[in-house]
């Protein structure tokens, strides 16, 4: 019997989404699992229909959607990445750093980045760590491609320091106002030469309609969790091709599972901007997929084999899991949380 497999991205506080695992835990059990147990599913777009009487929750429902995904091209012989639409080729990667203690160490990981072959670095600013921090960082790299990501730290008030940010030749400034802002971005953008790219705005097709027809951001950042599943996304990246507007693939902290339907997204053609698609070294010892996800010269390849291309480790995952519920009458679990 053929099994998929999802992952949801939420995480222990809710700073970047109002999800948390302790409400995907409860959005799914009292919820988005019965409904979908409940019903015949044709496909994954059938999950969105399913659980539509849920309102928000897109990190939950992503979830499901997603090992829904994989389960179809499983059934059907093809790699995710081609039942998606994607072509397969190599995907241009590039890793997103933290705020680090002094620009020294900040300088320091940048290189060790740079060196691996990730064909862009994405700084984190924040007040106080911004304009000077990243002068430094083009100063000793003049040609590497550069963004930066402010996590909404910013007010329309601090327009006159983020315009400093033109004189870097970055690739975008991610989300440098609240995610609700919308208004204040497309005023934003007039006063800055850098695109401005909208990130935890951005959580469903209209809300990219929405950002694009005020001209609140020149390039969108689609990550697969946040806007409710791979069907989510891919509407969004349709989007971007039909305006002209570049797109992203973008990443949480997935494990190698997650990481592996974010690259076969990635294949996408609107997607021409390296995306946040690090090889799993960069946040884990180990991963819990075979094989796990490498770097070559700056890219990575998705995987040839049917689904997400990758086998999960039960036992690794197991061993690790604090939790653990099926669902289902079969003799194996039809769905594991």
């Amino acid at each position: 019997m053929e099994e998929g497999w999802g992952e949801c991205v939420a995480g222990e506080d809710p700073s970047y989404s109002y999800e948390t695992t302790e409400t995907v835990w409860h959005i799914l059990n009292r919820f988005i699992l019965p409904m979908v147990l409940g019903h015949e599913i044709e496909g994954p777009e059938d999950i969105a229909t399913v659980s539509a009487a849920v309102r928000g929750h897109p990190m939950a429902k992503a979830a499901v959607e997603m090992a829904v995904w994989d389960l179809q091209a499983k059934e059907l012989g093809v790699p995710l990445w081609e039942l998606l639409g994607g072509s397969g080729s190599p995907v241009p990667v590039g890793v997103s750093v933290g705020i680090q203690p002094n620009d020294a160490a900040l300088l320091q990981k940048a290189d060790e980045y740079l060196a691996r072959g990730y064909a862009r670095v994405k700084l984190k600013i924040k007040p106080g760590r911004d304009v000077n921090t990243v002068r430094a960082v083009r100063e000793q790299f003049p040609v590497a491609q550069l963004s930066v990501d402010a996590n909404a730290a910013y007010t329309l008030a601090d327009a006159s320091l983020l315009k400093e940010l033109d004189a870097f030749d970055l690739l975008m400034v991610e989300q440098p106002l609240g995610y609700q802002d919308f208004a204040d971005h497309s005023r934003l953008q007039k006063l800055l030469d850098t695109p401005i790219c909208l990130d935890e705005s951005i959580r469903s097709e209209e809300d990219a309609r929405l950002a694009l027809g005020l001209g609140a951001c020149q390039v969108v950042s689609i990550k697969p969790g946040p806007v409710g599943g791979l069907a989510s996304a891919r509407a969004i990246h349709n989007l971007c091709v039909e305006r002209g507007v570049p797109a992203w693939c973008g990443g949480m902290l997935e494990s190698g599972i997650g990481r592996a339907h974010n690259l076969c997204l990635a294949t996408l053609p609107g997607f021409s901007l390296p995306g946040d698609i690090s090889e799993s070294r960069r946040y884990w010892d180990q991963d819990i997929v075979s094989p796990e996800f490498t770097l070559d010269q700056g890219q990575m390849t998705p995987p040839v084999e049917p689904g997400i291309g990758v086998v999960p480790d039960r036992d690794r995952i197991r061993r690790l899991a604090v939790r653990h519920v099926s669902y289902g009458r079969l003799t194996r679990p039809v769905v594991e949380v």
